[in-house]
């Protein structure tokens, strides 16, 4: 995984940073200064590098007397184990490494994924792809495409083996979905139509 790392070349993408509002002792808005407004992505050996922006344990969400925030700031010290929290929401981006593998999964969220930069592939379970592949006349997923995820097997990945591609995503906790009298659980790297 190392050697992996090693190869990946120098991520060309826009410095991001997050603006956290909230209210001073007096009531007054202001912006939250607990946390740092510059962003640090952490690099994964599956592919990535992500970023939590916000998450919460519960929605709707309750923002007064920062409980939220709180509850933020301590899933920047210790991640979420998870694709989500049960009962909350996540957001994060991702940033996916030039021609790195899909990650098959399927959660048990509602999740909307936007492409800020580059170009993104999703592909599903049964096969059926999302690709950006200029001239080919395919469904493309570009910069400003936004994909709405309900709880299918999917995997992303970069089609592109020099760009980073980096997409935006919110993902909100749901109830299972059930398919023809089956309840669709959490999965991780199982497909059944490879």
């Amino acid at each position: 995984m190392a050697d992996q790392q090693q190869r990946v070349p120098e991520k060309q993408l826009p410095v991001v940073h997050r603006y956290i509002t909230t209210h001073d002792a007096d009531g007054k808005p202001t912006f939250e200064t607990g946390v740092k407004e510059a962003v640090d992505f952490e690099r994964t050996p599956m592919g990535g590098d992500l970023f939590l922006t916000y998450s919460g344990t519960e929605f709707p969400v309750a923002i007064s007397h920062d409980s939220d925030l709180n509850t933020y700031k301590e899933h920047c010290i210790k991640k979420p184990e998870s694709f989500m929290i049960p009962g909350g929401f996540i957001s994060r981006y991702i940033d996916y490494h030039p021609g790195a593998p899909p990650l098959w999964h399927r959660t048990t969220t509602l999740d909307f994924g936007v492409v800020v930069e580059g170009q993104i592939q999703l592909e599903l379970e049964g096969g059926e792809k999302r690709i950006c592949k200029s001239l080919l006349f395919q469904y493309l997923l570009k910069k400003g495409d936004v994909a709405v995820q309900r709880g299918t097997n999917h995997a992303w990945s970069n089609p592109s083996k020099t760009e980073f591609a980096r997409v935006f995503y919110v993902a909100l906790d749901a109830k299972p979905a059930v398919v023809n009298g089956q309840e669709l659980g959490e999965s991780l790297g199982e497909v059944s139509h490879k």
